[in-house]
């Protein structure tokens, strides 16, 4: 059973920076595409970004887009959320996703991926 779970959230001034982890435990396949999501109070999850395990990717979601970078150490079994610029509109739950195999169709939500982990909060003030 894989089993994630997220470090590194916080409250910081619109501007600042934030360093996401997902740490990952349990990995039975090769391969696996591992991805953050953000769901703010009230609102659906977004994609945020999306990386392979075997060097594939790295994909984004707009929200990512210019102020967030995805990376990871295989060695640690570990991706980073990399955001930048943080605006107010960041702030969400912050969720670490995976599923074994591929990126592809990622970006249709973290429900449709086999595993969750519990999630981060980020709050970034105006």
């Amino acid at each position: 059973q894989v089993q994630l779970v997220e470090f590194g959230g916080g409250s910081v001034q619109a501007g600042g920076s934030l360093r996401l982890s997902c740490v990952a435990s349990g990995y039975t396949y090769t391969r696996y595409c591992v991805a953050w999501f953000r769901q703010g109070s009230g609102n659906e999850s977004e994609a945020v970004a999306a990386i392979n395990t075997d060097g594939g990717g790295p994909f984004y979601g707009e929200p990512a887009k210019g102020r967030f970078t995805i990376s990871q150490d295989n060695a640690k079994n570990t991706v980073f959320l990399q955001m930048n610029f943080l605006k107010p509109e960041d702030t969400a739950m912050y969720y670490c996703a995976a599923e074994g195999g591929s990126c592809a169709g990622w970006e249709h939500g973290m429900d449709l991926m086999d595993y969750r982990g519990k999630g981060t909060q980020v709050t970034i003030s105006a």
